[in-house]
Parts: structure tokens; C-alpha cells; sequence
């Protein structure tokens, strides 16, 4: 498989003025969502861009922004990376990339758009990867396999410095081969599943194994790991809400999917010496600064 185009390659020698700035989190955050935000939409015609494309297009003249940041356009239908042949397996990277898992559930689409925002390498463990490649070009090196195999889990986790894990899909739940990685980034709802009663925790029975096989294995790593417990997850525009971080709210309260992704993001920067966990959901509380909360946060744990 290719390495990924960097960001900011340049495509020709020629110079160029200064590409315009990548779109905020915040700005991506109060589009208007016409459908499940960054749900993956199959081009219908050779020339139509996924919608993914499109939100870029509306935002920032998306073909114009690919061309800036090096991006080439969509793979054409009968052809591309996945007609190329693999890397050899013991090829050396450096520790840049973050691994994102579950990359073409809803949440995990949310939290790729916010690292491409951040100007990450990005790796995405996916089901489709021609989906995710015609939405997301070579923003994302898309990666399909079983992670039980471990000569697929070395490939996915050559070169990658921190794991999002953005979805309770029991990624954790067996024991693998974290050598090297630097921080996990966990986003778990089993405080709500765990408040669950009735019918809801019948049905709810199997995640909260998921998620709680999951927190178990994290915390049993020795990684630096973030846990971000949310409240029950929503499909609901991002920014337009503050936070709750009070103990016990995740149990009740309800969570942007956009303002969870930006907090799994945000968190990447603020790695704990060991282990933070804390709960969130959407509230009354503004967080300005990312970078000093967890700060704080962390001094909280340490103190």
C-alpha cells in the first residue's frame, strides 16, 4: 500500500502564494446537517463527489482545497490503491500517524474530518474502503483486516503514535501488540448503558460487554489512556451546546456526536501520565481553550 500524501506536499515546484487556512472545527460544526452528518453517499455519476467532498466544496471550495493541501482527486471506480500491492511488513515509519477504528461508522467519519481539520496522519480501520477513499482521497490511509491477525494488526499500527477508539465495537477486547503507541483515546458509553434499565439494558446487554472488556484492557496496558464516558449519543450538530462534567451525567445525558469527536481529538495533545477517565455531555459550561482544561483536569488526577 502507498504511503499517504502529506498534507501539505506540494504537487509541482512551481511557487504558489499560501494555500488559504484549513476550516475550524467550530465553523464545520454549525453547517446546517441536511442528513446523519458525515455519513458516506456513493457517488451516482463518474462526476459527483461523495457528500463528504461536498461539505468541504460548501465550506472551503473543496477541489481547490484538495489541490492546496496535495490531495489528488477521487480514485477512479476501476482502479487505485486497492489494485496496488502492500508495503513490505517490516518497513519503518515514523510514530506521527493516528489510528482511527470503527473509521466508517458515523462517529468514527466525524473524527477522521476533525484530524484532517488538525492536519493529522490519519489511519483508518474500515469495512468499505472504497467508500472511505471517495469520500476522504488520501486525507486517510484506509485499512481493512482482522486485528486477530498479527501480522495485519503490525501493518495497522506501524508508525502510529495514538488509537481512537470512537465506537464501543469491542476493538479492545482481546489482548493485542500495542508496542509503541503513546496514548489511546477511548470514547465509551457505558455509564449509559449501565443506567440502563428494562427493555433498553436487554437490548443494550452486549455493548455494555463490549464497552466494559474494552475500559478493562485499556486500563490494564500501561498506555497513557484517555476514557471519555459520554452520555447517550446523538446526531445532532456540534458547538451549539456547552458541556457537563459532573459525576453521575453521563448516565442521563445526551451527547453531540460532533462535540464528542472534538473532544477525542482535543485530547490527543494532552497525554496523562497514566490514565484519565471523566464523564460528559452537552451543558451549560464553555470550553474556550482544550488545551488548558485538560491541563487542569490532569492536575486534578495528579493532586
Amino acid at each position: 500500500m502507498p504511503a499517504p500524501t502529506a498534507l501539505l506536499a506540494c504537487r509541482s515546484t512551481t511557487p504558489q502564494p499560501s494555500p488559504p487556512p484549513l476550516p475550524s472545527a467550530a465553523r464545520l460544526s454549525r453547517r446546517p446537517p441536511p442528513h446523519p452528518l458525515l455519513a458516506v453517499v456513493r457517488s451516482k455519476g463518474k462526476d459527483e463527489a461523495s457528500f463528504t467532498d461536498r461539505i468541504l466544496d460548501y465550506i472551503e471550495g473543496g477541489p481547490k482545497l484538495r489541490r492546496w493541501y496535495g490531495a489528488p482527486d477521487l480514485l477512479p471506480k476501476d482502479g487505485g490503491a486497492e489494485d496496488q500491492e502492500d508495503e513490505p511488513s517490516d518497513i519503518v515509519e515514523p510514530r506521527d500517524a493516528v489510528l482511527v477504528t470503527n473509521g466508517d461508522s458515523e462517529i468514527g467519519q466525524m473524527v477522521i474530518l476533525s484530524l484532517i481539520l488538525k492536519r493529522a496522519r490519519i489511519k483508518a480501520l474500515v469495512k468499505d474502503k472504497r467508500s472511505t477513499e471517495e469520500a476522504f482521497g488520501t486525507y486517510v490511509e484506509c485499512m481493512v483486516g482482522n486485528m486477530e491477525d498479527k501480522s495485519f494488526t503490525k501493518k495497522a499500527l506501524r508508525g502510529v503514535r495514538a488509537v481512537i477508539c470512537p465506537a464501543d465495537d469491542g476493538f479492545f477486547s482481546d489482548l493485542m501488540d500495542l508496542k509503541g503507541v503513546q496514548h489511546i483515546v477511548l470514547l465509551s458509553q457505558l455509564s449509559v448503558y449501565r443506567g440502563s434499565g428494562g427493555l433498553q439494558a436487554i437490548m443494550n446487554s452486549k455493548l455494555r460487554k463490549l464497552a466494559e472488556k474494552d475500559e478493562e484492557v485499556v486500563l490494564a496496558s500501561g498506555i497513557p489512556s484517555t476514557i471519555i464516558r459520554t452520555g447517550s449519543m446523538q446526531s445532532t450538530p456540534g458547538a451549539e451546546r456547552g458541556f457537563d462534567f459532573t459525576e453521575g451525567v453521563a448516565a442521563k445525558g445526551r451527547m453531540s456526536k460532533e462535540d464528542a469527536a472534538t473532544i477525542c481529538v482535543e485530547a490527543l495533545d494532552a497525554i496523562p501520565q497514566k490514565t484519565l477517565i471523566f464523564e460528559v455531555a452537552n451543558g451549560d459550561e464553555k470550553v474556550t481553550d482544550w488545551k488548558a482544561w485538560f491541563a487542569e483536569r490532569m492536575k486534578m488526577v495528579t493532586s
